[in-house]
Protein backbone atom coordinates (compact mmCIF):
# COMPACT_ATOMS: atom_id res chain seq x y z
CA UNK A 1 0.00 0.00 0.00
CA UNK A 2 1.33 3.25 -0.99
CA UNK A 3 -0.19 7.03 -1.71
CA UNK A 4 1.77 8.21 -4.46
CA UNK A 5 1.30 11.96 -6.82
CA UNK A 6 0.33 11.98 -10.06
CA UNK A 7 -0.24 14.69 -12.63
CA UNK A 8 -3.87 15.63 -12.33
CA UNK A 9 -6.33 15.88 -15.35
CA UNK A 10 -6.44 19.22 -16.39
CA UNK A 11 -10.63 18.61 -17.11
CA UNK A 12 -11.78 16.78 -14.55
CA UNK A 13 -13.81 19.66 -12.69
CA UNK A 14 -15.69 19.88 -15.74
CA UNK A 15 -15.77 16.50 -16.39
CA UNK A 16 -17.20 15.74 -12.68
CA UNK A 17 -19.72 18.55 -13.43
CA UNK A 18 -21.00 16.70 -16.59
CA UNK A 19 -21.66 13.76 -14.67
CA UNK A 20 -23.37 15.93 -11.38
CA UNK A 21 -20.57 15.80 -9.40
CA UNK A 22 -21.13 19.01 -8.12
CA UNK A 23 -20.13 18.11 -4.79
CA UNK A 24 -16.32 17.44 -5.96
CA UNK A 25 -15.59 20.31 -3.64
CA UNK A 26 -17.46 21.05 0.18
CA UNK A 27 -17.64 23.39 2.84
CA UNK A 28 -15.42 25.76 0.59
CA UNK A 29 -12.46 22.67 0.73
CA UNK A 30 -11.37 20.40 -1.81
CA UNK A 31 -13.22 17.13 -1.39
CA UNK A 32 -12.00 15.28 -4.65
CA UNK A 33 -8.31 14.59 -5.05
CA UNK A 34 -7.30 14.03 -8.74
CA UNK A 35 -3.50 14.79 -8.07
CA UNK A 36 -2.56 11.55 -5.35
CA UNK A 37 -3.80 7.80 -5.65
CA UNK A 38 -3.44 5.00 -3.45
CA UNK A 39 -2.29 2.13 -5.09
CA UNK A 40 -2.19 -1.51 -4.00
CA UNK A 41 -1.24 -4.94 -4.91
CA UNK A 42 -3.64 -7.49 -6.42
CA UNK A 43 -2.84 -9.97 -3.08
CA UNK A 44 -3.32 -6.85 -0.83
CA UNK A 45 -6.79 -6.09 -1.93
CA UNK A 46 -7.87 -10.15 -2.32
CA UNK A 47 -6.35 -11.00 0.78
CA UNK A 48 -6.23 -8.28 3.31
CA UNK A 49 -9.23 -6.16 2.36
CA UNK A 50 -11.88 -7.67 0.17
CA UNK A 51 -11.94 -11.41 1.52
CA UNK A 52 -12.13 -9.68 5.14
CA UNK A 53 -15.06 -7.44 4.46
CA UNK A 54 -17.16 -10.34 3.39
CA UNK A 55 -16.52 -12.30 6.53
CA UNK A 56 -16.86 -9.27 8.66
CA UNK A 57 -20.33 -8.43 7.15
CA UNK A 58 -21.69 -12.11 7.48
CA UNK A 59 -20.73 -11.92 11.18
CA UNK A 60 -22.55 -8.74 11.45
CA UNK A 61 -25.39 -10.42 10.31
CA UNK A 62 -25.14 -13.35 12.72
CA UNK A 63 -24.50 -10.85 15.37
CA UNK A 64 -27.39 -9.06 13.71
CA UNK A 65 -29.69 -12.59 14.33
CA UNK A 66 -28.55 -12.48 17.96
CA UNK A 67 -30.05 -8.97 18.52
CA UNK A 68 -33.20 -9.33 17.54
CA UNK A 69 -33.69 -12.39 20.04
CA UNK A 70 -32.56 -10.42 22.96
CA UNK A 71 -35.20 -7.29 23.78
CA UNK A 72 -32.72 -6.56 26.39
CA UNK A 73 -29.70 -6.02 23.85
CA UNK A 74 -32.10 -3.88 21.31
CA UNK A 75 -32.93 -1.98 24.75
CA UNK A 76 -28.98 -1.40 24.75
CA UNK A 77 -28.64 -0.29 21.40
CA UNK A 78 -31.28 2.57 22.21
CA UNK A 79 -33.52 1.22 19.56
CA UNK A 80 -37.06 2.38 21.12
CA UNK A 81 -39.18 -0.17 22.54
CA UNK A 82 -42.13 0.28 20.73
CA UNK A 83 -39.81 -0.09 17.59
CA UNK A 84 -38.91 -3.10 18.73
CA UNK A 85 -40.91 -5.40 17.50
CA UNK A 86 -40.87 -3.18 13.85
CA UNK A 87 -36.97 -3.99 13.57
CA UNK A 88 -37.76 -7.73 14.74
CA UNK A 89 -39.98 -8.19 11.51
CA UNK A 90 -37.94 -6.80 9.52
CA UNK A 91 -34.94 -9.02 9.90
CA UNK A 92 -37.61 -12.30 10.32
CA UNK A 93 -39.48 -11.88 7.11
CA UNK A 94 -35.61 -11.07 5.72
CA UNK A 95 -36.51 -7.52 4.13
CA UNK A 96 -34.25 -6.87 1.22
CA UNK A 97 -30.87 -4.39 1.97
CA UNK A 98 -29.08 -2.81 -0.48
CA UNK A 99 -25.41 -1.24 0.13
CA UNK A 100 -22.82 -0.68 3.39
CA UNK A 101 -19.69 0.56 3.63
CA UNK A 102 -17.19 -1.03 6.32
CA UNK A 103 -14.58 1.88 7.74
CA UNK A 104 -11.02 -0.03 8.06
CA UNK A 105 -8.11 1.00 9.17
CA UNK A 106 -5.16 -0.45 7.57
CA UNK A 107 -1.27 0.32 6.50
CA UNK A 108 0.15 -2.41 4.62
CA UNK A 109 0.79 -4.43 7.37
CA UNK A 110 -0.67 -6.43 9.60
CA UNK A 111 -4.71 -7.05 9.27
CA UNK A 112 -7.26 -4.68 8.32
CA UNK A 113 -9.17 -3.55 11.21
CA UNK A 114 -12.75 -2.79 11.52
CA UNK A 115 -13.66 0.69 12.93
CA UNK A 116 -17.27 0.76 12.20
CA UNK A 117 -20.17 -0.22 9.79
CA UNK A 118 -21.77 2.09 7.81
CA UNK A 119 -24.72 -0.15 7.30
CA UNK A 120 -27.65 2.66 6.91
CA UNK A 121 -26.64 5.62 4.77
CA UNK A 122 -23.51 5.59 3.04
CA UNK A 123 -22.23 7.95 0.64
CA UNK A 124 -19.25 8.50 -1.24
CA UNK A 125 -20.63 5.72 -3.53
CA UNK A 126 -20.91 7.72 -6.61
CA UNK A 127 -17.52 8.73 -6.15
CA UNK A 128 -16.15 5.01 -5.69
CA UNK A 129 -18.50 3.44 -7.97
CA UNK A 130 -18.51 5.85 -10.93
CA UNK A 131 -15.97 8.89 -11.12
CA UNK A 132 -13.18 6.96 -9.74
CA UNK A 133 -13.02 4.24 -12.64
CA UNK A 134 -13.23 7.00 -15.28
CA UNK A 135 -10.16 8.63 -13.18
CA UNK A 136 -8.58 4.91 -13.93
CA UNK A 137 -9.30 5.06 -17.68
CA UNK A 138 -7.87 8.60 -18.20
CA UNK A 139 -4.76 8.03 -16.78
CA UNK A 140 -4.00 4.79 -18.09
CA UNK A 141 -5.17 6.25 -21.57
CA UNK A 142 -2.82 9.21 -20.95
CA UNK A 143 0.01 6.79 -19.64
CA UNK A 144 -0.04 7.81 -16.33
CA UNK A 145 -1.33 4.50 -15.05
CA UNK A 146 0.65 0.99 -16.18
CA UNK A 147 -1.63 -0.62 -18.92
CA UNK A 148 -2.63 -3.66 -16.31
CA UNK A 149 -3.70 -0.96 -14.34
CA UNK A 150 -6.77 -2.24 -12.10
CA UNK A 151 -9.24 -0.91 -9.49
CA UNK A 152 -11.47 -2.65 -6.87
CA UNK A 153 -14.46 -1.73 -8.39
CA UNK A 154 -17.59 -3.88 -8.99
CA UNK A 155 -19.63 -1.65 -7.38
CA UNK A 156 -22.40 -0.59 -10.00
CA UNK A 157 -22.60 -3.51 -11.68
CA UNK A 158 -23.64 -4.85 -8.36
CA UNK A 159 -25.44 -2.40 -7.58
CA UNK A 160 -27.83 -2.68 -10.63
CA UNK A 161 -28.02 -6.69 -10.36
CA UNK A 162 -29.00 -5.64 -6.64
CA UNK A 163 -31.80 -3.25 -7.80
CA UNK A 164 -33.32 -6.47 -10.42
CA UNK A 165 -34.11 -8.32 -7.11
CA UNK A 166 -36.83 -5.85 -6.34
CA UNK A 167 -40.39 -5.53 -7.35
CA UNK A 168 -40.31 -3.28 -10.79
CA UNK A 169 -44.37 -3.07 -10.27
CA UNK A 170 -44.55 0.14 -7.74
CA UNK A 171 -42.84 3.38 -8.50
CA UNK A 172 -39.48 2.92 -6.89
CA UNK A 173 -39.39 6.84 -4.74
CA UNK A 174 -35.71 7.83 -3.66
CA UNK A 175 -36.15 10.37 -0.62
CA UNK A 176 -33.20 12.85 0.42
CA UNK A 177 -32.57 15.96 2.22
CA UNK A 178 -32.19 17.62 -1.67
CA UNK A 179 -31.05 20.74 -0.39
CA UNK A 180 -27.84 18.76 0.47
CA UNK A 181 -25.63 18.47 -2.85
CA UNK A 182 -24.02 15.12 -1.46
CA UNK A 183 -27.01 14.05 -0.74
CA UNK A 184 -29.03 14.63 -3.43
CA UNK A 185 -26.06 13.74 -5.83
CA UNK A 186 -26.50 10.24 -4.14
CA UNK A 187 -29.68 9.49 -4.44
CA UNK A 188 -29.52 10.49 -8.16
CA UNK A 189 -26.32 8.00 -8.87
CA UNK A 190 -28.78 5.22 -6.85
CA UNK A 191 -31.45 6.23 -8.88
CA UNK A 192 -29.92 5.88 -11.76
CA UNK A 193 -28.59 2.16 -11.61
CA UNK A 194 -32.15 1.62 -10.68
CA UNK A 195 -33.42 2.56 -13.79
CA UNK A 196 -30.72 0.63 -15.49
CA UNK A 197 -32.14 -2.48 -13.66
CA UNK A 198 -35.67 -1.51 -15.15
CA UNK A 199 -37.31 0.38 -12.26
CA UNK A 200 -39.48 3.97 -12.77
CA UNK A 201 -38.27 5.79 -10.09
CA UNK A 202 -39.06 9.62 -8.36
CA UNK A 203 -36.90 11.76 -6.23
CA UNK A 204 -38.13 13.15 -3.40
CA UNK A 205 -37.33 15.47 -0.48
CA UNK A 206 -37.89 13.68 3.10
CA UNK A 207 -40.17 16.49 4.18
CA UNK A 208 -42.40 16.16 1.20
CA UNK A 209 -43.29 12.32 2.26
CA UNK A 210 -46.86 12.37 3.59
CA UNK A 211 -49.24 10.85 5.69
CA UNK A 212 -52.83 9.71 3.82
CA UNK A 213 -55.95 9.09 6.44
CA UNK A 214 -55.19 4.86 6.14
CA UNK A 215 -51.40 5.80 7.66
CA UNK A 216 -50.02 4.99 4.55
CA UNK A 217 -47.09 7.58 3.51
CA UNK A 218 -47.87 9.35 0.32
CA UNK A 219 -45.69 11.29 -2.17
CA UNK A 220 -46.48 14.87 -3.88
CA UNK A 221 -49.00 13.70 -6.03
CA UNK A 222 -51.12 12.06 -2.98
CA UNK A 223 -49.72 8.39 -4.38
CA UNK A 224 -48.71 5.76 -1.86
CA UNK A 225 -45.03 4.72 -1.50
CA UNK A 226 -44.66 1.00 -1.64
CA UNK A 227 -41.07 1.23 -2.08
CA UNK A 228 -38.65 3.59 -1.25
CA UNK A 229 -34.55 4.39 -0.50
CA UNK A 230 -34.40 6.49 2.48
CA UNK A 231 -30.82 8.42 3.00
CA UNK A 232 -32.37 8.82 6.33
CA UNK A 233 -31.18 7.14 9.53
CA UNK A 234 -33.36 4.73 11.12
CA UNK A 235 -31.83 6.39 14.62
CA UNK A 236 -33.88 9.31 13.63
CA UNK A 237 -36.73 7.53 11.39
CA UNK A 238 -37.79 5.68 14.46
CA UNK A 239 -38.16 8.68 16.82
CA UNK A 240 -39.92 10.88 14.23
CA UNK A 241 -43.18 11.85 14.84
CA UNK A 242 -44.67 9.85 11.72
CA UNK A 243 -42.57 6.82 13.06
CA UNK A 244 -46.07 5.62 14.33
CA UNK A 245 -47.34 4.64 10.84
CA UNK A 246 -44.08 2.79 10.56
CA UNK A 247 -45.50 -0.70 11.45
CA UNK A 248 -48.74 -0.68 9.05
CA UNK A 249 -47.93 1.62 6.48
CA UNK A 250 -47.14 -1.39 3.93
CA UNK A 251 -44.07 0.87 2.47
CA UNK A 252 -40.63 -1.26 1.89
CA UNK A 253 -37.67 0.70 2.86
CA UNK A 254 -34.78 0.26 1.80
CA UNK A 255 -32.48 0.19 3.95
CA UNK A 256 -35.01 -1.92 5.95
CA UNK A 257 -35.20 -1.19 9.59
CA UNK A 258 -33.05 -4.05 10.69
CA UNK A 259 -30.16 -2.18 9.35
CA UNK A 260 -30.58 0.07 12.89
CA UNK A 261 -28.87 -2.63 14.12
CA UNK A 262 -25.67 -2.82 11.68
CA UNK A 263 -25.64 1.10 11.93
CA UNK A 264 -25.52 1.19 15.59
CA UNK A 265 -21.96 1.46 16.92
CA UNK A 266 -22.85 -0.65 19.71
CA UNK A 267 -22.32 -3.67 16.82
CA UNK A 268 -18.75 -3.00 17.49
CA UNK A 269 -18.59 -4.28 21.23
CA UNK A 270 -21.43 -6.78 20.08
CA UNK A 271 -19.18 -8.24 17.67
CA UNK A 272 -16.22 -8.63 20.41
CA UNK A 273 -18.28 -10.29 22.25
CA UNK A 274 -19.15 -13.04 19.74
CA UNK A 275 -16.04 -13.08 18.03
CA UNK A 276 -13.60 -12.48 20.44
CA UNK A 277 -9.75 -12.16 19.27
CA UNK A 278 -11.07 -12.09 15.83
CA UNK A 279 -7.86 -10.44 13.56
CA UNK A 280 -10.12 -8.03 12.23
CA UNK A 281 -11.84 -6.64 14.93
CA UNK A 282 -10.83 -4.68 17.76
CA UNK A 283 -11.33 -5.15 21.42
CA UNK A 284 -14.47 -2.67 22.20
CA UNK A 285 -16.96 -2.33 25.11
CA UNK A 286 -20.23 -0.25 26.04
CA UNK A 287 -18.61 2.67 28.16
CA UNK A 288 -20.71 1.05 31.13
CA UNK A 289 -18.41 -2.39 31.11
CA UNK A 290 -15.58 -2.28 33.87
CA UNK A 291 -13.34 -3.47 30.99
CA UNK A 292 -13.70 -0.39 29.01
CA UNK A 293 -11.45 1.12 31.54
CA UNK A 294 -8.67 -1.29 31.04
CA UNK A 295 -8.43 0.24 27.14
CA UNK A 296 -5.74 2.86 27.98
CA UNK A 297 -5.40 3.70 24.39
CA UNK A 298 -8.83 3.70 22.51
CA UNK A 299 -11.51 6.13 20.70
CA UNK A 300 -15.14 6.70 22.73
CA UNK A 301 -17.72 6.86 20.28
CA UNK A 302 -21.66 7.17 20.52
CA UNK A 303 -23.83 4.90 19.25
CA UNK A 304 -25.36 6.80 16.66
CA UNK A 305 -21.99 9.35 15.57
CA UNK A 306 -21.88 10.15 12.06
CA UNK A 307 -19.30 12.53 10.49
CA UNK A 308 -17.01 11.53 12.84
CA UNK A 309 -19.11 13.98 15.65
CA UNK A 310 -18.38 13.30 19.43
CA UNK A 311 -15.85 10.78 19.08
CA UNK A 312 -12.78 11.24 21.72
CA UNK A 313 -9.27 9.39 20.76
CA UNK A 314 -7.73 8.49 24.06
CA UNK A 315 -4.09 7.58 24.36
CA UNK A 316 -2.44 6.89 28.02
CA UNK A 317 -5.54 7.28 29.50
CA UNK A 318 -5.72 11.21 28.47
CA UNK A 319 -8.02 12.72 26.11
CA UNK A 320 -5.54 13.66 23.44
CA UNK A 321 -8.55 14.43 20.02
CA UNK A 322 -12.17 15.51 20.46
CA UNK A 323 -14.63 16.42 17.99
CA UNK A 324 -17.70 18.12 18.95
CA UNK A 325 -21.22 17.70 17.44
CA UNK A 326 -24.36 16.36 18.79
CA UNK A 327 -24.54 12.99 19.84
CA UNK A 328 -24.09 11.06 22.44
CA UNK A 329 -27.05 11.34 24.77
CA UNK A 330 -28.08 7.53 23.64
CA UNK A 331 -24.77 5.97 24.57
CA UNK A 332 -21.07 5.64 24.42
CA UNK A 333 -18.71 2.22 23.23
CA UNK A 334 -15.10 2.29 24.42
CA UNK A 335 -12.81 0.30 21.24
CA UNK A 336 -9.32 0.19 21.36
CA UNK A 337 -7.16 2.55 18.99
CA UNK A 338 -5.68 1.36 16.07
CA UNK A 339 -2.99 2.50 13.65
CA UNK A 340 -4.22 4.45 10.47
CA UNK A 341 -1.94 4.67 7.84
CA UNK A 342 -0.54 7.99 7.58
CA UNK A 343 1.34 10.12 5.13
CA UNK A 344 2.60 13.76 5.53
CA UNK A 345 -0.07 14.05 8.65
CA UNK A 346 -2.38 12.52 6.60
CA UNK A 347 -4.59 9.85 7.68
CA UNK A 348 -6.28 7.69 5.85
CA UNK A 349 -9.55 5.29 6.15
CA UNK A 350 -10.66 2.13 3.87
CA UNK A 351 -14.06 2.19 2.70
CA UNK A 352 -15.08 -1.86 1.29
CA UNK A 353 -18.60 -1.70 -0.19
CA UNK A 354 -21.06 -4.48 0.41
CA UNK A 355 -23.75 -4.45 -2.24
CA UNK A 356 -26.40 -7.37 -0.97
CA UNK A 357 -23.67 -9.86 0.54
CA UNK A 358 -21.28 -9.04 -1.27
CA UNK A 359 -18.25 -6.93 -1.24
CA UNK A 360 -17.60 -5.66 -4.73
CA UNK A 361 -14.85 -2.38 -4.12
CA UNK A 362 -13.30 0.09 -2.09
CA UNK A 363 -13.23 4.17 -1.88
CA UNK A 364 -10.56 5.70 -0.09
CA UNK A 365 -10.66 8.88 2.37
CA UNK A 366 -8.37 10.88 4.20
CA UNK A 367 -7.82 13.71 6.60
CA UNK A 368 -5.65 15.31 8.62
CA UNK A 369 -7.53 13.94 11.47
CA UNK A 370 -7.59 10.52 12.91
CA UNK A 371 -11.27 11.60 13.14
CA UNK A 372 -12.54 11.06 10.16
CA UNK A 373 -15.16 13.92 9.54
CA UNK A 374 -17.20 15.89 6.88
CA UNK A 375 -13.74 17.36 5.55
CA UNK A 376 -12.23 14.22 4.67
CA UNK A 377 -10.91 14.28 1.35
CA UNK A 378 -11.55 11.11 -1.70
CA UNK A 379 -8.68 9.87 -2.94
CA UNK A 380 -8.80 7.52 -6.16
CA UNK A 381 -7.09 3.82 -5.63
CA UNK A 382 -5.42 1.44 -8.40
CA UNK A 383 -4.12 -2.18 -8.38
CA UNK A 384 -1.09 -2.41 -9.32
CA UNK A 385 1.58 -5.69 -9.60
Amino acid sequence: MQRISLPEREDWREKAEAVGFGFHEMYGEPYWLDDAAFVFTLAEIEEAIEDPSAELHQMCMDVAEDVIRDPAMMTKLAIPEPMQDLVRRSFEDQERHLYGRFDLAYDGTGPAKLLEYNADTPTSIFESAYFQYNWLTDNVERGVLPEDADQFNAIQETLIEAFRKFSNEPIFHFAAYTESDEDRGTAAYLMDCAIQAGHRTELLDMREIGVDDQGRYTDMQDRTIELCFKLYPWEDMLREPFAEHLPHSRTQFVEPPWKAILSNKGLLPLLWERFSGHPNLLPAYFADDPRAGNLKNAVRKPLHSREGENITVIEAGLETEVSDGNYGEEGFIVQELTRLFEKDGKYAVLGTWIVGNTCCGLGMREDRSRITRNLSRFIPHAIIG
